[in-house]
């Protein structure tokens, strides 16, 4: 299929979605009157008078409601909307109450006695502002008091819900044959009704309205074929079981089933809002058939939701893609008796809407919530019988072992405890207990694979193994680092995904309706209070988004006016690094500025801190400040960082940690020293590290003086040529010095990681030494030669003379005496022999 049929079909489909706002936009606006300007204080007065108005509107509403769950849900909705506007009135005024205040400020106080008297203007001017301060003063009191009446008949609407909820859970309906026998009628009755409502809409909907629905019908069928479509090619092979694959891994299996249940479930979902929402654009739907034909769509999705489900864990065709550890033939019954739960408490649910919008008796929905728990509850009975178990490792085509005691007696006395709860009356309780079973259990489940997926995905190594890893690899030529953090963000996505998809649908499950999950996510991201103080996600996240947005900006104008502008007019390196340094902090800061105000904290805050932090300074904090500052800076600029080589004065070491205070470095015998920010701020700080690990070593070398020096130069950079050091940078020789007895050298070479240099530098002597040693180079000069001595023949004998009474001296001495040496002991024998 082409780009331009795929194109064409998309915009069919959304075309039956936009006809009712082309037919809103075809109607002639209402006349406009010109804005007109009025006072703020009048304004928030009216806006207040008609929010207490409609606050007295709604108590008599609730009134008339209190047995109407639905209805008191809207209701709470409406009431927190008014307490909201009323707060939003009072804050109109406030632009108005800081002018006002600012221009008394200007005015200055009423003079004092015996002072000269202000002229009658200012006396007018500031009695009218007084006045009009006044009125806001009370325009705001009367604000929050009604803010504070919505927020008190809200909880008292959330109290007559929590209170209607248990009653009709726990409310008994006596199961008599007489109700049976009633409830049978009904039945009956109900299904005449049926038929001739249906029977009634569908020759209605044929005889006049039938190029609606023929028109209906085909967009919701090409939407249906542009989802199958699009979803089969994007999501084809994230969520199609490979036949190639024997034994996938855990992982890949999680992936699979995981997406093969939330991607096909939105499909379906997305197809039924679309055929739902394409026969009501047609008025093709009448008001008493638009909530039956909703519900059936409905249940539809749900139950596809509930098979996708079954099918993704427990894989009765495929047992090399199952998550649990069950038998081939425990599988299967496994999966058609969770379908079976999940088709009774639809048809329930359905039957129910389908009373409700014929008006049968109430009894007739009891009996069928009554018949729905007890088949679910025999469901429970029967899979506590299913003997799906293996061992690990066993083949999945033997039969299985029955459930863990624990486990087969939790499902029996479920399923007798919803039988027994039905049976006595307890039906509202039995329906919910028995929806919670099956809606609740399968979006839990569904959460947990969720949740075990994306911790899986989030391991490292574990992205760069899918099939989405893989393919990101080749196309992108990523590295391992680069999918270890796309795993990281992945699996932040699933989490993210499951909580939003997850949690709404279970507080549905538990009587939650729509409009509060929409109020309490209004609150969690507009408004959240902690005492005083007002935070907003929203806000929070748009200031976090300028700021990046500022910065992107700053690093491209630094980038600009640095290789556009500068360059071209030959400005002074050192001077285009300042103005590039001073830009960067400049725009930095106006970043900052308009983050913080995008994100609603107050600036006049942080002018109170400000304050307090220079009266600090003045007392004797300067030291602390300057280490914060000078960490703020070492953490901006980063002239160094964890794992780095630095030598800062007398310290060389590894930086360990950079904090806002002191800088941990580990020096070379393990010991950690803490260097105050200020001291490598201030001070002049190497590193070996900064912007690569390239670095050179010198190995100096001495020879006899006797040596040829080029012979010597050429042993060297052969002996380098045959270690591992860099070519480029090439090895070099350097001739030092002479002198009368030695030459001297100095071998240099480079390294790519500077922290191997100790390790080359022993290499590189020891090869330079047996390489002298094979080529017969010196490395001192040979002994000195005998010299003769000349003396006259008196001195001669003198000199004999003391020799030879310095050798009787000796012959005299006696020979130092020796102790005796035990004799050894041979081996078996005692020491006395």
């Amino acid at each position: 299929m082409t780009t331009l049929k795929r194109a064409l079909f998309a915009l069919l489909a959304i075309v039956p979605l936009l006809l009712p706002a082309i037919a809103i936009a075809q109607d002639p606006p209402p006349a406009t009157e010109a804005p007109v300007t009025s006072n703020p204080i009048v304004e928030a007065k009216k806006k207040l008078e008609q929010s207490r108005q409609q606050l007295a509107d709604l108590r008599n509403k609730i009134e008339a409601a209190r047995e109407n769950e639905i209805k008191l849900g809207e209701l709470k909705l409406q009431v927190e909307q008014l307490g909201r506007t009323a707060l939003e009135a009072s804050v109109s005024t406030r632009e108005r109450f800081n002018q006002i205040k600012a221009r008394l400020d200007e005015i200055g106080p009423v003079p004092a006695e015996g002072q000269p008297a202000e002229s009658e203007v200012i006396k007018e001017e500031r009695a009218r502002l007084s006045d009009e301060r006044a009125a806001i003063n009370a325009a705001t009191g009367s604000a929050e008091a009604l803010s504070i009446d919505a927020t008190q008949l809200s909880n008292e609407i959330t109290e007559m819900r929590r209170t209607l909820f248990t009653e009709t859970l726990l409310e008994r309906t006596k199961i008599t044959p007489e109700v049976l026998e009633e409830a049978i009628g009904a039945g009956a009755n109900e299904g005449a009704d049926l038929k001739r409502t249906v029977g009634g809409w569908a020759r209605f909907v044929w005889n006049f309205k039938r190029e609606s629905l023929l028109a209906a019908i085909s967009l919701s069928l090409v939407v249906g074929l542009v989802l199958y479509s699009v979803g089969y090619r994007l999501a084809g092979p994230i969520i199609r079981r490979n036949k190639m694959i024997e034994k996938p891994h855990y992982i890949t299996r999680l992936m699979v089933a995981y997406w093969s249940i939330m991607i096909p479930t939105l499909a379906v979902g997305a197809f039924a809002f679309a055929c739902y929402s394409l026969l009501y654009s047609f008025n093709v739907l009448r008001p008493d058939i638009s909530p039956m034909v909703s519900t059936l769509f409905g249940v539809c999705v749900g139950l596809y939701f509930v098979s996708a489900l079954s099918r993704a864990v427990l894989a009765p065709n495929r047992p090399e893609w199952r998550l649990v550890n069950v038998s081939n033939d425990g599988a299967r019954r496994l999966e058609r008796s969770i379908f079976a739960m999940a088709l009774a408490n639809s048809l329930d649910y359905f039957l129910g809407t389908v009373s409700v919008a014929l008006g049968s008796a109430v009894v007739l929905t009891v009996a069928k919530s009554m018949i729905a728990s007890i088949v679910i509850g025999l469901i429970l009975i029967w899979i506590s019988f299913i003997r799906p178990m293996l061992r690990e490792g066993e083949d999945p085509a033997t039969r299985g072992r029955p459930w863990p005691r624990a486990l087969s007696m939790l499902l029996m006395l479920t399923g007798f405890g919803l039988i027994a709860m039905a049976v006595i009356g307890y039906v509202g309780l039995a329906r919910f207990v028995a929806a919670q079973i099956v809606v609740t259990g399968a979006i839990m489940v569904t959460m947990y694979i969720g949740i075990l997926s994306g911790r899986a995905i989030g391991t490292q190594g574990a992205f760069a193994r899918t099939y989405l890893g893989q393919r990101m690899a080749e196309r992108y030529q990523l590295g391992e680092v680069t999918l270890d953090q796309a795993g990281l963000a992945a699996s932040l996505g699933i989490y993210l995904i499951v909580l939003l998809l997850g949690l709404p649908g279970i507080l549905l499950q538990w009587g939650f309706q729509t409009g509060d999950i929409e109020s309490w996510a209004y609150q969690l991201f507009t408004e959240i209070r902690v005492g005083s103080i007002s935070i907003s996600l929203v806000g929070i996240f748009a200031g976090l988004l300028l700021f990046v947005l500022g910065l992107m900006v700053t690093r491209w104008f630094q980038r600009w006016l640095d290789g556009t502008i500068m360059v071209r007019s030959h400005v002074d390196p050192g001077v285009r690094n300042s103005v590039r340094t001073a830009v960067g902090y400049a725009g930095v800061g106006l970043a900052g500025l308009i983050g913080i105000s995008a994100a609603g904290i107050n600036l006049s805050s942080l002018a109170l801190v400000a304050g307090a932090l220079s009266l600090g300074i003045g007392f004797g904090l300067q030291n602390i400040v300057s280490n914060f500052v000078s960490g703020l800076i070492l953490l901006a600029e980063r002239p160094f960082k964890v794992g780095d080589w630095v030598v800062a004065g007398t310290t060389e070491g590894f930086v360990k940690r950079i904090s806002v205070r002191a800088t941990e470095i580990e020096t070379f015998q393990r010991q950690t020293i803490i260097v105050p920010n200020s001291v490598l701020i201030n001070g002049q700080v190497g590193n070996w590290t900064h912007r690569n690990k390239l670095g050179r070593i010198e190995i100096p070398v001495s020879v006899f003086a006797g040596n040829d020096p080029r012979q010597v130069t050429q042993m060297l950079l052969e002996v380098a040529a045959t270690q591992p050091v860099l070519r480029n940078p090439e090895p070099s020789v350097a001739f030092l010095g002479f002198s009368a007895t030695t030459l001297d050298f100095e071998l240099r070479a480079f390294v790519a990681d500077v922290l191997d240099a100790g390790e080359m530098k022993t290499e590189l002597r020891t090869a330079i030494l047996e390489r002298l040693r094979q080529d017969e180079i010196a490395l001192a000069g040979p002994a000195a030669p005998t010299v003769p001595v000349t003396m006259d023949p008196e001195s001669a004998r003198l000199l004999g003379a003391m020799i030879d009474s310095a050798k009787g001296e000796i012959a005299q001495k006696p020979a130092p005496s020796r102790k005796p040496v035990p004799k050894p002991v041979e081996e078996g024998a005692d020491e006395t022999g």
